[in-house]
């Protein structure tokens, strides 16, 4: 498993003003990643180095939006002012993560702008939605991964995360450092601290203008 991307919530209406927002801080430009049909949201990612990428994604007002567990758990934070969702692993293989949790993979699909379809397997936001510190689990299944759509000139350095590492590796079912490299750093922070829930309070990115703290 390594870490494949972090993901952001705002509400359809603020979409634009958000994708602004973040690019212009970070001094990158999102593209467009098009539609969720399966899931009911849309996104625009940016791409950063190391092979990972930062989503903003929205729910639509669609009946997948309110039925499937990530259309709900983005609504929900949607609802609650948007903000961090969670942060996502990338496996070759899920298959062995499908057998630990005793449920298959969902199949996610979108076709950007550009036409081209990406097309992957996600298992594990049944345990998101309950608890925002456990990550999904992703496994991509078309070679158009968002990390090369445009220059990446960011990198993850540090990850703040409300939560437990033991439960987080009990989750993963491995080590937690060995699944997210070297070069980022975990902070835990307790709940308390972060009025009570859990899951990312902010993301820490080195830009070329230096070190931006997304909160």
């Amino acid at each position: 498993m390594r870490l494949d991307h972090v993901s952001y919530v705002t509400s359809h209406d603020q979409l634009a003003d958000t994708v602004q927002r973040l690019g212009s801080r970070l001094g990158s430009t999102f593209v467009d990643g098009g539609v969720h049909p399966r899931f009911g949201t849309r996104n625009f990612t940016l791409p950063l180095q190391n092979g990972h990428y930062l989503e903003v994604v929205c729910p639509l007002d669609h009946p997948a939006a309110d039925s499937s567990p990530f259309g709900k758990a983005v609504s929900k934070r949607a609802a609650e002012g948007g903000g961090w969702l969670t942060w996502v692993l990338a496996s070759d293989d899920i298959s062995p993560i499908e057998t630990r949790l005793g449920r298959p993979a969902v199949e996610g699909h979108r076709t950007k702008p550009d036409g081209k379809n990406l097309r992957w397997k996600q298992i594990g936001v049944l345990g998101t939605l309950v608890d925002r510190q456990l990550p999904f689990f992703i496994e991509w299944l078309e070679n158009h991964h968002p990390s090369t759509s445009g220059d990446a000139v960011s990198a993850i350095e540090k990850i703040e995360i409300a939560g437990d590492e033991k439960t987080i590796t009990d989750w993963l079912g491995s080590d937690l450092q060995s699944a997210i490299g070297d070069d980022i750093t975990i902070e835990w922070i307790d709940p308390a601290q972060n009025d009570g829930d859990s899951g990312i309070r902010a993301v820490h990115l080195q830009t070329p203008t230096g070190v931006i703290r997304l909160d």
